[in-house]
């Protein structure tokens, strides 16, 4: 009998264990600081504004830390590469509350230990892909083939039920599959073993953060309506935090709208006809980045917008590029026709073609579109079918997982593509 053994992995590995990483995290980041000045100063302890610094700081690193977590088990994401975003927004919270309320604090027990929070997940990150890879064993049958096209995850490819799994940090399997009998004694014994056994479907949607549909129902995309009160709240963030941009921004966008009118001719804004919010149609206001003169085509061409469109300005370029003709569509968040983050809404003509050619399109107007979204910082600027397809499998996903946490993460991501361009047409 030919049998491949993967070496055994009773417990979990310790560099992944929430207890030493939170309280080994403190201890490093919070009391190195403080060890520093007491080599100065014994009695630096006994001050007031030491104190309320390390009782901040604790606070700020905790939050820091289960903030990171949450978006470091988020598909596709590089984990380290939100380290020094998610503590800078934990501390830079927190301290932002002490000087707001005039507390006294030490500005170099604050710097270490946000310094030394992200020094200490850095180097946890960098051991934890060295010592401990993140690996699945995966049972053959059924629609497994798939998972050889993603990437980052160490595969064993298990060849018969006597195979002794050790290692891993789950087992893969279609369990819709028809699978013999020794192969589903294999998952019972695994589950009840301890080891985490993921169907399919779902580790793929957690790695590609894609949902791709069969057809509606409430496996396919968990409950039907995203979760109401984070849709509330979610609103009235968007409102007031589209009200502070406007208000704070308003030289910006006059500045804005007159070099467009002076780029070409023509309006400075941009209006056209979108689907939305539970299939209601409105109307999106943007800047204008194409010259009005270059008609072309019918109606579903002059919507969709080419790489290296020739209808598109020299200053137009910019503002997509850098995503700033986008900032107009605060005024459709104040009216509640948009989101900040959300599916992105296509032209009514667009639309309308997709709903004909794709099932359950319009599933996506279950929550408001966004100005950016899950699919925007994935996938970039798409038209055609295929592509919206894929597009679709991507909200779909979002629609599916909607959670401050994936907000945040897209939030994260944005930032990012205004300073490469990515997805830019």
């Amino acid at each position: 009998m030919n049998v491949r053994i993967i070496k055994p992995q009773n417990q979990r590995h310790l560099l992944h264990r929430v207890r030493f990483q939170l309280l080994g995290g403190l201890a490093f980041a919070i009391l190195t600081p403080a060890l520093v000045r007491m080599l100065i100063d014994p009695k630096i302890l006994y001050y007031s504004n030491i104190q309320i610094t390390i009782f901040a700081g604790i606070i700020a690193h905790t939050v820091g830390f289960f903030f990171f977590r949450r978006i470091g088990n988020l598909p596709g994401v590089a984990a380290a590469g939100y380290i020094m975003p998610t503590f800078a927004l934990s501390y830079g919270f927190v301290y932002l509350v002490i000087f707001l309320f005039r507390f006294d604090y030490s500005a170099f027990q604050a710097a270490g230990s946000l310094t030394l929070s992200i020094f200490w997940y850095f180097g946890l990150s960098i051991l934890s892909r060295r010592l401990d890879p993140y690996s699945l064993a995966v049972i053959p049958g059924g629609a497994v083939s798939r998972l050889e096209e993603i990437s980052g995850v160490n595969w064993y490819w298990l060849g018969s039920p006597d195979t002794v799994v050790g290692r891993v940090s789950g087992v893969v399997a279609d369990l819709r599959a028809e699978l013999s009998d020794e192969w589903e004694r294999y998952i019972a014994d695994r589950a009840l073993s301890g080891t985490p056994v993921y169907h399919v479907k779902q580790i793929s949607e957690s790695l590609t953060g894609r949902v791709e549909i069969e057809h509606l129902s409430e496996n396919t995309l968990g409950s039907l309506n995203p979760n109401q009160a984070y849709l509330k709240i979610k609103q009235a963030i968007d409102w007031l935090s589209a009200l502070f941009i406007l208000a704070v921004f308003s030289p910006l966008l006059l500045f804005v709208a007159i070099a467009v009118k002076l780029d070409s001719v023509g309006p400075a804004l941009f209006k056209q006809k979108r689907m939305g919010y539970r299939g209601n149609i409105y109307e999106v206001y943007k800047f204008r980045t194409m010259k009005l003169s270059a008609a072309i085509g019918d109606e579903k061409e002059e919507a969709i917008t080419k790489t290296g469109d020739a209808r598109i300005t020299r200053l137009g370029q910019f503002l997509r590029k850098s995503r700033i003709d986008e900032l107009p569509q605060a005024i459709n968040i104040l009216r509640g026709e948009m989101s900040w983050i959300g599916p992105r809404p296509e032209a009514l003509v667009l639309s309308k073609w997709y709903e004909a050619e794709l099932p359950f399109y319009r599933y996506r107007h279950i929550v408001r579109p966004g100005i950016t979204g899950w699919a925007q910082v994935n996938q970039g600027h798409v038209a055609a079918v295929d592509d919206v397809l894929e597009k679709l499998h991507y909200d779909f996903y979002y629609i599916k997982n909607f959670s401050p946490w994936l907000d945040v993460l897209i939030v994260f991501r944005t930032i990012r593509t205004m300073l490469t361009g990515f997805g830019a047409r």
